[in-house]
């Protein structure tokens, strides 16, 4: 996905298998903030400042919604445990995440995988990509602050 691209008609299924379209989205702002797993301290740290900030993302016209590979129910879990009060998309088909291109090899302690980029994506009221937060620009503990201070 590159700045001015449209947002895709499906982009997957909540954590209680409801479809998030675009459609449905129109007339929102939306940051699509996708992460690399439920409950490690990263995801968790991110989750929370998107949470701490919601409030004030919801009076900007900002809809939150995240995305992992995680299934449904392991969204559930993360939600409940840290009080998210936004949707989480299970993709666990890995289709949204190569959609935007963010499934991609990556190393730890020598190891190479394959695992989600930790980007976040902004679309305006017309689903039209703005913004686009790197791996490299985004601070897990501050990411509502990056987002609402552009």
């Amino acid at each position: 996905m590159q700045i001015g691209d449209k947002m895709p008609d499906l982009l997957g299924l909540d954590q209680n298998g409801n479809p998030i379209k675009a459609e449905n989205l129109k007339g929102q702002k939306v940051v699509l903030y996708f992460y690399p797993k439920d409950m490690t301290s990263g995801c968790t740290a991110q989750a929370c400042s998107l949470r701490d900030g919601y409030e004030e993302l919801r009076a900007q016209g900002y809809r939150v919604i995240g995305v992992s590979v995680d299934d449904a129910k392991r969204h559930l879990k993360f939600i409940e445990k840290n009080e998210l009060p936004f949707d989480l998309i299970a993709d666990t088909e890995h289709t949204l995440v190569e959609t935007f291109g963010v499934w991609a090899e990556k190393k730890m302690y020598g190891k190479t995988y394959m695992g989600t980029l930790r980007t976040t994506f902004i679309f305006n009221e017309e689903g039209v990509l703005e913004r686009i937060i790197s791996p490299k620009e985004i601070k897990t503990a501050n990411h509502a602050e990056q987002i609402l201070n552009k």
